[in-house]
């Protein structure tokens, strides 16, 4: 399981324990699982999908580091 959290200029928009998560990376949508090497990436407009949700987004930052991911999120309004 991974511990996701996404928070946004507003409100944490999300926090909980996640099979795993999908995002619109600037250099295309890549998937983050369980054990994924340590990354820092931007984030572009899209969707960030995790567990049957979906969040649209106007851009930001990822961070994974020992199953642990964080998304610093714009919403769109």
């Amino acid at each position: 399981m991974l511990k996701l959290k996404i928070v946004s200029p507003e409100r944490i928009e999300f926090t909980g324990e996640v099979e795993s998560v999908k995002v619109p990376g600037t250099q295309g949508s890549f998937e983050i699982l369980k054990d994924h090497a340590p990354i820092i990436s931007t984030l572009c407009k899209g969707i960030v999908e995790y567990d049957g949700q979906q969040l649209p987004i106007l851009g930001g930052f990822v961070e994974v580091q020992k199953n642990q991911v964080s998304l610093c999120v714009e919403r769109q309004a």
